[in-house]
């Protein structure tokens, strides 16, 4: 057994360990017999009542974290063959096969659902519990309060209780630079909907918790409780003020409110910093243990995001294709490696200081070394008000970036044959699975899938997006190496349209600007080892702070009673040390590896190369252009047009051949849904349907 399968094993009996503290809290046995254990041998005089949750619920996805950081190093430099992973995956198909695909959830595979229902079976037996063993010892806190009003009031708090569960996994899916998602298979774009899930889920149970207070209040005349600040209890307008708080980030994230007004959104949500600050005012420091590993590494990440994109980077050229998408060039570091699907977000202050976008990455990091390339779609006001500018000859634009992100392998590879289908932008990830695919053509006994690539437009002009295949300034990417068919449709016009109807394309180039820089990882080439440097540096500082302050200066004043010292006043300092060690951490790793990669980035680089001013793709229209390139002639001879319909989805892909087909969808939701209803129907066993966004 090697050392991958060795962190594996403990990866796998550690997750389970924590997944089992979870199921027997809510039980008597852990409230009367594990409790009073625990609290005597984990209580100490250096962590105080905390200490049983620090070491059950914090420590071991912590543990797993850091540690994963070193099983991704060693993956990363194992580079296993893709028939190895074809192997290990096989046994996985059926479970990743869609089994519920409708509207509110999107594409649900079958072992999300049977993910999903284990959680939901957590919660259930969680509440069954809290509320038997809080009904037979029931607490009556004023007197002459009824038995059913003192029940009512324990199924509010423990609603509340059944919350606190659904944020304890909160805060995985949106860390980006997470450890923990890719040892599941999992990139945080790929599992945004699971944060979708549980925020959903956890504001319904905070509602019916808040308002069932208010109602309990209400009936025993108690109203003025809700404007108490406990000294030694939980302070009711800390948890008010939360509520409140994601009150407002909830309703903006409904997909009409989402859709319409995106900034409203954008803006209202990172309301999340003032809401996570008054949440744990309002539970405790022993509560917010439970939740706090997901809050710990998100601040990480979060931080590392921000000192990233504090460097400027170094835009090379745009090209302006004539159907209103633009492709924009950066320099890059040699030593950023990154997958195909991977996400860039980008941020320019001349259009907005706080607004970040995510978009697809096209180049490949293989065959563009020092170049990286996104595709955008000016659809959006944002993405049009860039489009303008970049139209308005402007020989310089500032523009910030984090990232990228993206999956730790290239799973699709392992197919026999990949079918790949995309609406209007959908195909940018395309590109980069396309260009990867090319580069691993080139690589010694290396198996390659064969291609087919449906792809829907709008307009004819829209057809010039198939020129992004080829990159601005190499033409190296030889299409004719691999087997590639493109059908492109082009639904809303019924034939070719006239040459001089067609738009020129234009490609800018930026000058280099001496505060500019190439992108690059923003923890260098081993960049998962420093991650798990931080994250055991900044726990095991935070364990050391927490203690000192709590052998020396509170335990003598309250001598573990829990009710001397301020109930507040514990959470900010747990708060305090949080923030203050990650930022001593964080900071100190990322400015000596910034450091390390001053140099490489010190030369300007300045790549002008001749460029024509014609759309590439304007074959495709019958446009009179001497194709002298062979990348060109192959990207011709790859391409069929059809005017004014539709494809046929169903029997494209029921007639495929191959014994084992990989799908792929990336466009409008109900192109995604009706391909995942396809593929889950079971009439073609050949289809294996692959996720390849958060785009559910």
């Amino acid at each position: 057994m090697n050392s991958l399968a060795v962190l594996r094993m403990m990866f796998l009996l550690m997750f389970l360990g924590w997944l089992m503290v979870w199921v027997m809290l809510p039980s008597k046995s852990y409230k009367s017999n594990w409790t009073p254990k625990l609290n005597n041998k984990l209580n100490s005089t250096y962590f105080g009542g905390q200490g049983t949750n620090l070491l059950l619920f914090t420590f071991p996805m912590m543990f797993i974290a850091a540690l994963g950081c070193v099983y991704l190093h060693l993956q990363q430099k194992s580079k296993k063959s893709h028939s190895d992973i074809s192997t290990r995956s096989g046994c996985l198909a059926l479970w990743k096969r869609p089994v519920l695909v409708m509207a509110p959830l999107g594409i649900v595979t079958a072992m999300e659902l049977v993910f999903a229902a284990m959680f939901v079976a957590l919660l259930i037996w969680s509440l069954a519990n809290y509320l038997h063993f809080s009904f037979g010892h029931l607490h009556m806190p004023k007197q002459g309060e009824k038995v059913w009003q003192a029940k009512f009031r324990s199924v509010s708090l423990r609603l509340g209780y059944i919350g606190n569960t659904c944020w304890a996994f909160l805060f995985f899916p949106v860390t980006r630079g997470s450890s923990i998602l890719p040892l599941v298979g999992l990139t945080s774009e790929s599992s945004i909907k699971y944060h979708i899930w549980l925020g959903h889920l956890s504001m319904i149970l905070f509602c019916a918790h808040s308002i069932g207070f208010v109602i309990y209040w209400a009936m025993t005349n108690q109203m003025a409780l809700m404007l108490e600040w406990s000294r030694d209890y939980v302070p009711n307008i800390a948890g008010e003020i939360a509520f409140i708080l994601a009150l407002a980030m909830w309703v903006t994230s409904f997909p009409r409110v989402r859709r319409k007004m995106f900034e409203l959104f954008f803006y209202t949500h990172h309301l999340y910093t003032l809401y996570v600050f008054f949440y744990a005012l309002h539970v405790g420091v022993a509560y917010f243990c439970m939740i706090l590993p997901g809050v710990f590494l998100f601040l990480i990440d979060r931080y590392l995001r921000f000192l990233q994109s504090r460097h400027k980077a170094r835009l090379i050229s745009a090209r302006l294709l004539p159907c209103g998408t633009f492709e924009l060039n950066f320099s890059k570091s040699a030593g950023l490696i990154y997958n195909p699907t991977s996400i860039l977000f980008v941020n320019v202050p001349t259009i907005s200081k706080l607004q970040w976008h995510p978009f697809t990455v096209i180049s490949n990091s293989h065959m563009e070394q020092d170049k990286l390339s996104i595709a955008i779609k000016s659809e959006g006001s944002w993405s049009q008000k860039l489009y303008k500018e970049l139209s308005s000859s402007i020989d310089h634009l500032e523009v910030s970036t984090e990232g990228p992100y993206g999956p730790t392998s290239s799973p699709f590879l392992r197919h026999e044959s990949l079918v790949m289908i995309s609406g209007g932008s959908g195909i940018t990830p395309f590109i980069s699975i396309i260009r990867e695919i090319i580069f691993q053509s080139t690589q010694p006994n290396c198996r390659i899938p064969r291609v087919l690539l449906i792809s829907c437009f709008k307009n004819s002009s829209d057809l010039t997006m198939l020129d992004l295949f080829l990159p601005i300034s190499d033409t190296s990417s030889d299409i004719s190496q691999i087997q590639l068919q493109i059908e492109a449709y082009v639904t809303r016009e019924k034939e070719q349209p006239l040459d001089d109807t067609q738009k020129l394309l234009q490609t800018i180039w930026f000058k280099p600007s001496p505060s500019d820089s190439p992108i690059s990882a923003a923890l260098g080439p081993n960049s998962w080892l420093w991650l798990g440097a931080i994250i055991s540096s900044s726990l095991v500082m935070f364990l050391l702070f927490l203690g000192i302050l709590t052998r020396f200066y509170i335990y003598p004043i309250d001598h573990n009673t829990n009710k001397i010292y301020n109930f507040t006043s514990r959470t900010l300092w747990d708060i305090f040390f949080v923030c203050v060690c990650i930022f001593i951490a964080t900071s100190a790793i990322f400015l000596w590896q910034t450091r390390q990669n001053t140099f490489e980035g010190g030369q300007i680089q300045k790549m002008e190369v001749p460029t024509p001013t014609t759309s590439p793709g304007s074959w495709l229209y019958g446009a009179d252009r001497e194709l002298e390139s062979l990348p060109y002639q192959s990207l011709v001879r790859a391409t069929k047009v059809h005017f004014g319909m539709r494809p046929d989805l169903k029997r494209i892909l029921f007639e495929y051949k191959g014994s084992d087909v990989g799908v792929l969808v990336c466009g409008p939701r109900k192109m995604r849904h009706e391909v995942a209803r396809i593929c889950s129907s079971g009439l073609a066993k050949n289809l294996h349907f692959e996720s390849i966004s958060f785009s559910w």
